[in-house]
């Protein structure tokens, strides 16, 4: 790209982000230019701020597809376009499909054997139980929720300086999500714990939402550190709740969506009463009791538009209110401020999760139905305004918003109804066996639907970092279960080490510790294992609603040539070596545990055609477990 085009794309960039370079101080400051825009009422029209109405299940002739109202709305939609579903998965498929989307771990090799031969009407059902159940699941979808909120046990910037109780909240997390805990009890207490009750620690530890982000103590100016993590962390309520780039009007009116400046600080008013950095400092131990208290005096707190959202130019003084586009009212203002000192989050958390909210239960079962199906019904989970994409299936998110409140809010129901429905258990790829006519029908899907919009067969994920670090500590045997407390560090490779310039990253003592899961690594924002950050486990500053999946040649190299990788292949052939004296057996098993089945004939062949190439029996069973390692349905999921 020339210099001259590069400087053209700078400045539209900064057009779009700023305004025109010709807008001057003055102009900004004067009455005219901050005065509040008027939402035009077209705008109270757009569906997303809209109440949550349940919509009709659609009525279907000759039906027999469909397990439950998920599929009457999705195969409505196929109807339209005359196409039709594909069969169903096979049973190892699915019960690999949903042991590593409910926990992220891979079946057992007892579960791989029983599960096939369970005559059970319900079996399907009862292993969707038993996976929910399992301690894992948590810990799994745990981790979803932590890339949203830019969790870390360190501050990030020059110094990114440890957190080091941190953890806990992480741990809560987990928790909650193992006990099912209502969502609009989950948000309440992230957002008002301390308020709702104040008493408790466990719900002081929940409010370490409002605080996981990244923060800079060393800022020369403490009321721009203020600012600066007010602003983010308004900016970051919008984005995971409400679905909407709140952030972008922290400087300017947004150019598409009916936020304003002031919407956005009115916003902001309702968490002015945080005490974030008592002393213009945090407390040495960043412990979240000290951080998170509520306002003491009974002096309201004023708040104010930030011009240009510069902390040095004060704007006009601004009381909390809830978003005008989101409250239906006619008027340019929302309903009456909420005048409060010490229960102003309170007072926003109940709002966020009244039944007659439009966005909260949307956003939500749009991020679950996002992580099984690796698109959600929006694919722009964090943006439901006007440049967010459409939705596939709108009645269809429309009823289950209905659904997950009606249920109690609970995100188990939404999972089980997800994953017993038929379109879940769909196939992700034709099997040899098809008829003629069933093979036409993945051609007409795949020309017709190539991005699988529409949802007839199921789509091939990858695994997320995680999972394949974990299921390589799980085939290996060495995988240690143990739960919660202070993130564990695990030795990085000497390539890294080298580059640092301090000792960021103390090895834990224990080295039992460090095969623990993935999750409970600790999480620094400057630094990164190589192995979780080439295959795309993203930056902590910032909320990440859908991960990349790149395809890049590091990822083969890391699983080929990394230390880490090449030991667990090690001991994962020393635990085949162990479970039988039979050459074939030893193959099914290695098969079993890597990637969820037996091998085929040609498969088995193959092996033995590598074994027999290497004279030594445990560098052959290493080569050979390494190899598997190495196999793209190793990290995919069909």
């Amino acid at each position: 790209m020339s210099l001259q085009r590069t400087l053209l794309a700078w400045c539209l960039l900064f057009t779009v982000c700023h305004g025109w370079p010709s807008l001057r101080a003055e102009e900004e400051e004067s009455p005219t230019s901050l005065t509040e825009p008027s939402i035009d009422p077209s705008d109270y029209d757009y569906w997303a701020y809209q109440p949550v109405q349940r919509p009709e299940v659609p009525e279907l002739a000759n039906d027999s597809w469909s397990r439950n109202p998920i599929d009457k709305f999705i195969l409505a939609r196929l109807k339209e376009k005359s196409l039709q579903p594909v069969e169903r998965a096979d049973r190892l498929t699915l019960l690999r499909r949903i042991t590593y989307d409910l926990t992220g771990l891979p079946p057992t090799p007892q579960e791989i054997e029983q599960f096939p031969t369970d005559d059970r009407q319900d079996a399907y059902s009862q292993q969707v139980n038993r996976l929910l159940d399992d301690r894992g699941y948590g810990e799994h979808w745990g981790q979803h929720w932590l890339d949203l909120v830019r969790f870390a046990e360190t501050d990030g910037f020059e110094h990114d300086k440890v957190r080091p109780e941190a953890w806990r909240y992480r741990d809560w997390v987990i928790d909650a999500l193992n006990r099912d805990l209502p969502y609009d009890q989950f948000l309440q207490l992230q957002i008002a714990g301390d308020e709702l009750a104040p008493e408790s620690n466990d719900a002081l530890i929940a409010t370490g939402f409002l605080l996981a982000g990244p923060d800079m103590p060393d800022i020369n100016l403490q009321a721009e550190r203020r600012h600066n993590f007010l602003n983010s962390m308004t900016a970051n309520v919008g984005e995971v709740i409400l679905g909407l780039r709140f952030g972008c009007a922290q400087c300017h009116h947004h150019r598409t969506d009916p936020i304003s400046q002031h919407d956005f600080y009115r916003l902001r008013a309702f968490f002015e009463t945080i005490d974030l950095f008592k002393d213009s400092q945090l407390p040495e131990s960043n412990d979240i009791k000290a951080r998170v208290t509520r306002n003491k005096t009974k002096t309201e707190p004023v708040s104010y538009l930030w011009i240009r959202g510069d902390f040095r130019r004060q704007g006009p003084e601004l009381e909390p209110r809830f978003p005008r586009v989101l409250t239906g009212s006619a008027g340019d203002v929302s309903p009456a401020p909420v005048h409060l000192v010490n229960g102003r989050r309170r007072a926003l958390a109940e709002w966020l999760t009244t039944r007659e909210h439009p966005l909260t239960a949307r956003v939500m079962v749009n991020r679950v139905w996002q992580q099984h199906f690796g698109v959600g019904i929006i694919p722009t989970t964090s943006d439901f305004g006007w440049m967010g994409e459409g939705a596939s299936h709108p009645d269809l998110l429309d009823w289950l918003a209905a659904e997950f409140m009606d249920s109690g809010w609970s995100l188990k129901h939404i999972h089980r109804l997800i994953l017993n429905s038929a379109t879940y258990q769909q196939a992700s790829y034709p099997s040899d066996n098809l008829s003629e006519n069933e093979r036409q029908n993945w051609n007409d899907l795949r020309d017709s639907d190539p991005d699988n919009r529409l949802l007839g067969r199921m789509n091939r994920r990858r695994l997320p970092a995680e999972a394949i670090r974990d299921t390589l500590l799980a085939a290996s045997g060495e995988l240690n279960r143990q739960a919660g407390g202070p993130g564990v560090r695990p030795p990085l490779p000497a390539a890294v080490t080298s580059t640092l310039l301090k000792n960021q990253w103390p090895v834990t003592k224990d080295e039992s510790e460090h095969a623990r899961r993935t999750v409970y690594l600790f999480a620094r924002r400057n630094l990164q294992m190589p192995m979780l950050k080439v295959f795309d486990k993203p930056d902590k500053n910032l909320s990440c609603p859908r991960r990349s999946q790149t395809t890049i040649a590091p990822q083969a190299l890391h699983l080929l040539n990394s230390e880490f990788t090449r030991e667990r292949a090690r001991s994962f052939a020393a635990r085949i070596i162990k479970s039988s004296d039979q050459t074939n057996e030893r193959i099914e098993n290695a098969y079993q545990i890597a990637l969820g089945r037996k091998p085929t004939p040609d498969e088995e062949q193959a092996c033995r055609d590598l074994l027999a190439a290497e004279e030594n029996e445990q560098t052959a069973w290493l080569n050979l477990c390494h190899a598997l390692f190495n196999l793209n349905e190793f990290v995919y999921v069909d």
